[in-house]
């Protein structure tokens, strides 16, 4: 089963890797359209058989034609190489967007999840993810203003998301964006580079791609599925009162904050990720 894989739903071709050993995990990066090579956990695949999705349009697996990246679409995916591999059920984990696809699983499909790990995620991805963002960017830049990355950082995002006077129209453009900001994804951006190397983010950049609004919030009661919820104290894009909001709307859900990571706690804080992400999974059913 170990290696890559290709399924093909609907016409559209969608890649995925086997990696570990022990019940199954689809593991769904963030993005959208960034190369899920970042969130490769193999200190989880000892106890774990990892299913590293290439959502669509991003890495591999194919641009959808019509452009309808839809979260229920996503989440049909998902199902769909469950199906490949032969589960009826498994764990997903879910980080950032991939964390919004989780959420729409456990509406849509909830039969087919033993459980959800949702990491530095939201209930909802529209304006107010995007202008708490914001107020979150001010406060990195703030917190490290002698940094000249941060400053350029804070200067990138506005320039995207406020005054629109970047755009963003192909893989070479989305990729120079996701560089210039990543600094504000850490809580201490040279500390973890420092330790764990250079960080480029892959991107594929669909010009098709429609925009999307979605709000779960009012859902998250009907979602009767185990749930480990993980966020970074220092995390911009997805800030902890996000988790907090999943925390308090699930009805059977644990909370771990990662007090020294941002958006990205499997690298700033591998063990203590591994660890939650452990205990969720062995807990008795």
């Amino acid at each position: 089963m170990n290696g890559k894989h290709t399924v093909v739903v609907d016409g559209i071709r969608l890649v995925y890797e086997v990696a570990g050993t022990g019940p199954v995990c689809l593991v769904h990066s963030g993005g959208p359209g960034v190369h899920p090579g970042y969130l490769r956990i193999p200190e989880l695949e000892s106890s774990l058989t990892m299913v590293y999705l290439h959502p669509i349009g991003s890495g591999e697996s194919d641009l959808l034609p019509d452009g309808d990246y839809s979260l229920s679409r996503y989440a049909d995916f998902a199902a769909a190489v469950l199906d490949d591999l032969g589960s009826e059920t498994g764990y997903f984990l879910g980080h950032s967007h991939g964390g919004f696809v989780g959420l729409q699983l456990g509406i849509d499909h909830p039969d087919r999840l033993r459980g959800l790990i949702l990491y530095d995620t939201a209930a909802v991805y529209g304006p107010e993810l995007f202008e708490v963002a914001t107020d979150e960017m001010a406060a990195f830049v703030k917190r490290w203003a002698e940094r000249p990355e941060a400053v350029e950082a804070g200067r990138i995002w506005d320039a995207a998301t406020v005054t629109k006077t970047l755009e963003i129209t192909d893989d070479e453009s989305h990729r120079e964006y996701l560089s210039g900001i990543l600094p504000a994804y850490f809580a201490d951006y040279r500390a973890t580079i420092a330790r764990v190397g250079e960080l480029t983010l892959q991107t594929r950049h669909d010009p098709n791609r429609l925009p999307v609004e979605w709000d779960v919030r009012d859902q998250l009661g009907t979602i009767d599925v185990p749930a480990l919820v993980i966020v970074g104290s220092y995390d911009f894009i997805c800030a902890p009162r996000f988790a907090y909001e999943i925390d308090a709307g699930m009805p059977d859900v644990r909370l771990r904050e990662l007090k020294d990571s941002g958006h990205f706690g499997h690298l700033e804080q591998t063990d203590e990720f591994v660890a939650a992400a452990l205990d969720f999974v062995k807990e008795p059913a």
